[in-house]
């Protein structure tokens, strides 16, 4: 993980001047969620404890916003620190073996040399035209996030991106923002995620799906500001070469100067079974409902016909399928750890109390800002409840009414909670999609943070903008 020497670039001009890079200290990502464990498990001693009761609404268990009451404390102990994280890991086992398993039917796709055949060929087609490259894929990405809540299925593809973005004269940041902001972008926007705000409509009793105008201005914006944002970092690492940062694929230089790499036929044959295999998860996700179950199955089946196809014997695919696999065991092992703050939250009774406190604050507030509130209280509980769905099951119940009561339209409560679901999951350690994407990329998240803070920012303050635009229009239909 560490940063790419100017002097490793080759066909350099001779009176090319290398510069050091600055040395930057970047943190394990294990010791960082450890330390917000061992913090979390601190703050159940200070942070009251409490609870809502809950009721089984349509198989969703629903706070109940009038019950909130104080309990004992319910500190969690020295020793709990530590198997919180084994709580984790057993609670993140749907999306951990999920890693697992895509990762391993990409090794076996890789062990075809089809992907090296594409990158290069992809890579003589866009000569002098690979600019196009970011506008075009990000919006391929945020059309799959908005549409369908594409989310743990972008992390196979930070595989595929990562090293065509550097094999076009970019950098691993370039590819995995392509990626990543792409489908974030999406799937915050939400034109019609049923992820979160299919669920946060349902809760707050609005007919589904309903102000799809506003949400496509918001992807509109989104799409454009994140567009040229990745473009000008992608300009600047083309006219400084010596700036690339290559992550996990710095040592693949020969690799990526392969230019006379050949696209055979049983190439081809393995990259359409390839796209087949998502036009077959688009329709599972859209028509059956499938999730991380099927899609991880469709990955398995599909992995091994491409193994057949690609003229791999049983023990080849086997070995790729577990070469695949390896390169992703740290982001699968994140994930686990990012659960188990989660875990001492819940342990120590503080979820609640953290819930019941934001939203009083609420009422505190000038009229015309309690959307704006709302959307830093849900900013902040993001980092405790990342999945789309769960927040909205947590949340919606208490700001649906609340917004009742301080004058803001529940349309624009759920898009309170979706701006605010959506824009931390690309800076928040406990985002696990995020934590494992990054492993992947060889991307340190001290790096990616110093990098992806402005555009939070400029996302935040788009975000602010549509929140006073709604309370303003009352935006609705109530």
């Amino acid at each position: 993980m560490s940063t790419q020497s100017s002097k490793e670039y080759s066909n350099q001009p001779a009176d090319f001047k290398q510069t050091k890079e600055p040395k930057i200290k970047n943190i394990n990502a294990f010791v960082l969620i450890f330390f917000v464990i061992v913090t979390a498990a601190i703050l159940t001693y200070i942070v009251p404890a409490g609870e809502y009761e809950r009721v089984e609404v349509d198989g969703r268990s629903i706070v109940n916003p009038d019950s909130f009451q104080f309990t004992d404390p319910s500190p969690v102990g020295f020793f709990k620190i530590f198997t919180s994280v084994h709580t984790g890991m057993i609670n993140g086992a749907g999306i951990i073996f999920f890693v697992l398993i895509v990762g391993g039917a990409f090794g076996i796709l890789k062990s075809t040399g089809a992907m090296d055949a594409l990158i290069m060929t992809i890579s003589r087609k866009l000569a002098n035209k690979e600019m196009l490259l970011i506008p075009v894929l990000m919006l391929f990405f945020a059309a799959g996030g908005t549409l369908m809540g594409m989310s743990e299925e972008t992390i196979i593809y930070v595989a595929i991106i990562t090293p065509l973005a550097i094999a076009l004269g970019f950098d691993a940041i370039v590819g995995f923002a392509i990626v990543s902001l792409g489908a974030n972008i999406g799937f915050m926007s939400a034109v019609l995620n049923p992820f979160n705000v299919g669920v946060a409509q349902s809760i707050a009793e609005l007919p589904t799906f309903s102000g799809i105008g506003m949400r496509l201005a918001l992807l509109t914006t989104f799409y454009i500001a994140g567009v040229i944002y990745v473009y000008r970092y992608a300009r600047k690492i083309k006219a400084n070469p010596q700036l690339r940062f290559l992550g996990n694929f710095q040592k693949k230089k020969e690799y990526l100067q392969q230019a006379d790499t050949k696209m055979e036929t049983r190439h081809k044959w393995v990259l359409s079974v390839f796209l087949l295999n998502f036009i077959v998860l688009i329709i599972g996700v859209l028509k059956y409902d499938w999730y991380i179950t099927e899609i991880a199955g469709l990955f398995l089946l599909s992995g091994i016909m491409i193994g057949l196809i690609g003229k791999l014997s049983a023990s080849n695919i086997a070995d790729g399928f577990m070469d695949g696999a390896k390169e992703v065991i740290g982001g699968a092992l994140i994930i686990g750890f990012a659960q188990a703050i989660l875990v001492v939250f819940q342990d120590g009774k503080l979820m609640d109390s953290i819930l019941y406190y934001a939203s009083s604050l609420l009422t505190q507030l000038s009229p015309a800002f309690n959307a704006v509130g709302m959307f830093f209280v849900q900013l902040f509980l993001n980092f405790l409840v990342p999945s789309g769905s769960g927040q909205a099951a947590l949340t919606m119940p208490i700001m649906a009414p609340l917004s009742d009561l301080v004058g803001v339209t529940r349309q624009t409560a759920v898009l309170a909670f979706q701006l605010g679901d959506g824009i931390t999951n690309s800076i928040f350690p406990t985002a696990g999609v995020l934590i494992a994407g990054l492993a992947i990329a060889g991307i340190p998240y001290t790096r990616w943070v110093k990098w992806v803070l402005p555009f939070i920012l400029i996302e935040v303050a788009i975000g602010v903008v549509f929140l006073i635009i709604a309370q303003a229009i009352q935006y609705g239909p109530f």
